[in-house]
């Protein structure tokens, strides 16, 4: 449950890092394609754990 979060902070930095210091846009857009690749992982991840209403 900590790899989540890490991966986010890890990617919000490398867009930020990428997008301030000239000529690192590389490390912005692997940044962006990191939270691209969180998000889904949260949306599937909520997605298989969705409880089913007692019968």
């Amino acid at each position: 449950m900590v790899l989540l979060p890490l991966l986010l902070i890890a990617a919000i930095a490398l867009i930020v890092i990428g997008a301030t210091v000239d000529g690192m846009l590389y490390l912005a857009s692997i940044g962006t394609l990191l939270l691209i690749a969180d998000v889904l992982c949260l949306a599937a991840r909520s997605m298989l754990h969705r409880r089913r209403p007692a019968h």
